[in-house]
């Protein structure tokens, strides 16, 4: 099975972080998105993170990849705007990350993903089917709705939109198509 998520912000102390997402503390936020992720992937799965695993000073870095290490799944890594340069390289330290770019393709099922960590405009929107133009799945806005301004073909797989867990690609799919459908009937 492939998940995506993005921006799980652990250790990011800020009530503006934790808060909307529904919790009083960055510990209680942090506890509740490795419970959920856990609960959803397996150890066998492949997991794309689309930035910014981790924030906090220098005394967190432990911390932080002692709970990226508690991860289930083989995770692809994109570069985050906090996935700084120590935090980078200390990501490839980790047995379970298995790749770490700042932006992968990826092909599945016929259809053509460009994940980024920040909303990236990479469809032909007059194309009428999804297999038909390449799909930008991104992080970083911290939005709680799944697309970018409506657009289809631009998927948001933030834990801000997902309840603090990961989406299969599966899903994002039949969220697109849904999407697409439901663009076509407002023509």
């Amino acid at each position: 099975m492939i998940y995506l998520t993005s921006d799980l912000h652990f250790f990011h102390d800020r009530g503006f972080i934790y808060e909307p997402r529904g919790f009083k503390s960055v510990r209680e936020m942090n506890d509740a998105i490795i419970e959920n992720y856990n609960r959803v992937v397996k150890p066998d799965d492949d997991v794309y993170i689309l930035g910014d695993l981790l924030l906090g000073g220098p005394d967190s870095l432990d911390k932080g990849l002692k709970l990226i290490g508690e991860l289930n799944g083989n995770l692809h890594l994109v570069r985050g705007n906090h996935d700084t340069d120590t935090r980078w390289f200390a990501y490839s330290t980790l047995q379970n990350v298995v790749e770490q770019q700042n932006a992968i393709y990826l092909k599945y099922e016929g259809y053509h993903f460009f994940m980024t960590h920040f909303p990236c405009f990479t469809a032909n929107l007059e194309k009428e089917t999804l297999k038909q133009c390449t799909i930008n799945l991104y992080g970083h806005t911290h939005q709680m709705t799944n697309f970018y301004q409506d657009i289809p073909f631009m998927y948001h797989v933030g834990v801000d939109s997902h309840d603090c867990a990961p989406v299969s690609i599966d899903q994002a799919i039949l969220d697109m198509k849904a999407k697409v459908r439901e663009c076509i009937n407002k023509i």
